[in-house]
């Protein structure tokens, strides 16, 4: 049911309304090494930059999600833009937040509780880490069931090492195959002149660099890099008023599994084997009618099991799917472009990096991917794309399934 009044052409807020929504401003800010900035100058100037992708000013913006500040992000990051939403979120479930919030907001702005909502994020963590303000990170504390996981040497980089080995133990994964994600991500980084890294590896030199955590070595493992990044969604109404070609929502999916390593259930099934399916039920179309895949790549393996989970290929079938000999994920060549920007293992990855997935996506349906540009078989632009987030170790996913407007 459509709102019956409105207040200067849209509704009215609290209406029961049913709209479009489209994402119409994407940006990063400064990304890699950016060591005279703050966290919350790299909000700002990327949020600045989305709002100029977009053609629309900051007074459109009624709606305002962050997270990764603590538990205040959202009222202190709208305090520093200078904004006054209405509707927040501060969903904060690592890495997939991103795709949670755009859940979230696509249904506040379908259902008439906000207009335009502006999901912002920034982070110093290469930064911190180097100036000693923190450390890297490896286990998210003592608290909570963890404490009775901690004690074991349970680290976050450990965690998904040990899943990786259930995988290759189960299926006859190889770490050649685990290696040729990284290979194939760094191709697709040294098209993109806003990677981190762009110096082509090989197979070799993924498995002879350091090791780090059993089979990780250190090329399976993502940067650390400071950097933000910023998404602007709006009603279908605003949409003509927009610069950019809109890129619409056509559906989401979230769920959380666990957060002990104790209640996993299967190691080698993420949570996005479940997130992926509503996603896909609610945007009503297959997994095979996407043109590229953006997905959370911490480490090598997170992007072989949720391929398998999203449906690209069948459980136990990653290992073939990613081999570097098929080339499929890469952009020049590839049947099926993944981390079309050289993804976290070596674009950039600030921690929570699921908003950088949105970015990229949208900047790939609009045609703005300049050499990493993704092509269909008959040399158009891609029309269907899906950017899978993941968070904690294998805990939470968030999938959105995007189209071309």
């Amino acid at each position: 049911m459509h709102a019956e009044s409105t207040t200067n052409g849209q509704p009215t807020k609290g209406q029961t309304v049913s709209r479009k929504v489209a994402i119409v401003g994407v940006a990063l800010s400064d990304c890699g090494r950016v060591d005279d900035a703050t966290p919350y100058a790299l909000h700002a100037q990327a949020a600045r930059r989305a709002l100029a992708d977009s053609g629309l000013g900051r007074e459109v913006v009624d709606g305002f999600a962050s997270a990764g500040l603590g538990t205040l992000a959202p009222a202190e990051v709208a305090e520093y833009l200078g904004l006054r939403p209405t509707w927040v979120d501060s969903t904060s479930v690592g890495g997939s937040t991103w795709e949670v919030m755009a859940a979230h907001a696509a249904d506040a702005i379908a259902a008439g509780h906000a207009n335009a909502v502006l999901l912002v994020y920034g982070s110093t963590a290469r930064a911190d880490v180097k100036a000693g303000r923190r450390t890297g990170n490896l286990s998210f504390g003592a608290r909570g069931p963890l404490q009775f996981e901690v004690p074991y040497g349970h680290t976050l980089i450990a965690k998904y090492a040990m899943a990786a080995r259930r995988h290759m133990h189960q299926y006859g994964t190889t770490i050649e195959q685990l290696a040729s994600v990284a290979v194939q991500a760094r191709a697709n980084a040294a098209l993109n002149p806003e990677a981190m890294f762009r110096t082509p590896i090989t197979v070799d030199e993924v498995l002879d660099g350091p090791m780090i955590a059993d089979p990780f070595t250190k090329l399976h493992c993502c940067l650390r890099s400071d950097g933000g990044a910023a998404v602007l969604l709006v009603a279908e109404e605003y949409v003509r008023d927009c610069r950019t070609r809109p890129v619409w929502i056509l559906g989401t999916g979230e769920h959380v599994s666990h957060v002990s390593m104790s209640e996993w259930a299967d190691f080698t099934v993420s949570p996005a084997a479940v997130s992926g399916r509503i996603a896909f039920e609610r945007a009503g179309v297959r997994p095979q009618e996407m043109d590229f895949a953006e997905i959370y790549d911490a480490f090598t393996y997170m992007t072989l099991v949720t391929l398998e989970d999203l449906g690209f290929c069948g459980k136990g079938e990653g290992g073939e799917f990613v081999d570097a000999a098929k080339g499929r994920l890469r952009v020049e060549g590839g049947e099926f472009p993944v981390n079309t920007d050289g993804g976290g293992l070596s674009a950039q990855h600030p921690g929570m990096r699921g908003l950088f997935l949105l970015v990229e996506a949208v900047r790939q349906l609009r045609g703005d991917g300049g050499a990493r540009q993704v092509r269909t078989a008959a040399g158009g632009l891609p029309e269907l794309g899906v950017a899978s987030g993941t968070g904690g170790w294998f805990c939470s996913s968030g999938t959105v399934v995007l189209g071309r407007g």
